[in-house]
């Protein structure tokens, strides 16, 4: 699934001011969307199962985002083809990852972590729905200076 949504805010071009409030209420929404999946479905499925479903969520909570956006790579002033595609880019300016396995291994947050920063998004979120318990076990958000820098 492609969809792409035009998003209501980014940081650099939207009139409308992004705050850390709006940013954390975004995260809020986003958050019940992926524990309503994990509600229905719980543990054991395969990542793409889970990211069909949060997409179909998403869509009936009237947010927007891009599916599997390929992440632009800029290499000294050239933009370079890359296969980086994040799973989710809600309202282009939250970065969510998806995965569907026993332990989250260091290099997927590494990668997270870089598409914030390709994308120029503060904010990240890593779910993983192969646990008990999404909100307590399998959720992770993360947060850069473009967040530190936003007023409250």
């Amino acid at each position: 699934m492609n969809l792409r949504l035009f998003p209501t805010a980014t940081l650099e071009t939207s009139p409308m001011k992004i705050t850390k409030t709006y940013l954390n209420d975004l995260t809020y929404k986003i958050n019940g969307s992926a524990i309503e999946v994990h509600r229905h479905l719980g543990p054991g499925l395969l990542e793409s199962v889970y990211h069909k479903c949060l997409a179909y969520e998403l869509e009936l909570r009237g947010i927007k985002f891009i599916s599997e956006m390929s992440v632009p790579l800029n290499y000294k002033g050239v933009e370079i083809r890359t296969d980086f595609r994040c799973d989710f880019f809600i309202e282009e300016i939250i970065t969510v990852e998806l995965k569907a396995m026993e332990k989250i291994p260091p290099i997927d947050e590494a990668r997270l972590l870089n598409y914030m920063k390709l994308l120029k998004s503060p904010k990240g979120i890593m779910f993983n729905f192969n646990v008990v318990n999404l909100y307590q076990e399998g959720q992770k958000t993360y947060v850069n200076n473009l967040f530190t820098e936003l007023p409250e």
